[in-house]
């Protein structure tokens, strides 16, 4: 088992983000993928902001992604996660599950934001929510691919999610541009890290966001796990 390692993390905001209802909702897959790239000489993140409709997370600034789903474990893609995120995936779950993860962070993103991490491919069409996917002629480019981050959303929450966070640089997508995808996200934009900073952020994004930041500059830092242990929230890392 990884070792509990101090990390700044604010769990205070943590609960006010989403606060305690009682629910006993289990915690469902779900993937992330934060994009990057440099523009004049600075880091940039790819963040969208939530409707303020949404029960969980309303109104803010977030990475795109959300739950695996029933299509993502037998999609086709270009090429396979890297063999050292490979293993630190399937330290946890089945390589199968691992794989469907890797691949519903790029197809999260497509849907959200219109972008494609993927290189071309012939159309072809497939069941579920990956036949647009393939009709715009591209497989998932799951190669570009690191996973850097884990975190549990605490007990009692009306959503919670078993989230792996992945990240990639924006030189692999296909198209530079983002559109306004499914609609989930209300503003998309490209953001300087010192400008997402100080945006309306969740804990685990902000958290997510210090993380994206060094690993640009140390990228074979170990992953981080977040999540709550008898009431108390515990940052473990994974080499």
């Amino acid at each position: 088992m990884p070792a509990a390692i101090s990390q700044p993390f604010d769990a205070a905001q943590d609960l006010k983000d989403a606060p305690r209802t009682g629910s006993a909702q289990r915690p469902k897959d779900a993937a992330t993928l934060i994009l990057t790239r440099v523009r004049k000489g600075s880091a940039e993140v790819l963040m969208g902001r939530r409707a303020p409709g949404h029960v969980f997370m309303a109104s803010k600034w977030v990475f795109p992604g959300g739950r695996v789903e029933r299509a993502d474990p037998g999609a086709a893609s270009a090429s396979e996660l890297p063999p050292v995120d490979a293993a630190r995936l399937t330290r946890e779950v089945s390589p199968r599950r691992a794989r469907a993860l890797a691949l519903a962070a790029v197809r999260e993103t497509f849907e959200e934001t219109g972008l494609l991490l993927a290189e071309p491919a012939p159309p072809a069409s497939v069941a579920g929510p990956w036949r647009e996917f393939r009709a715009a002629g591209a497989l998932p480019d799951l190669a570009a691919l690191s996973y850097i981050a884990r975190a549990i959303t605490p007990p009692g929450r009306t959503r919670r999610f078993d989230a792996r966070f992945f990240m990639a640089d924006a030189s692999a997508l296909l198209h530079p541009d983002p559109t306004a995808g499914s609609g989930e996200l209300d503003e998309i934009a490209w953001l300087p890290l010192e400008e997402a900073r100080a945006v309306d952020l969740p804990a685990i994004t902000r958290f997510v966001l210090a993380e994206v930041a060094e690993r640009l500059v140390h990228r074979d830092r170990p992953v981080p796990f977040v999540r709550m242990v008898r009431g108390l929230h515990r940052v473990e890392h994974q080499d």
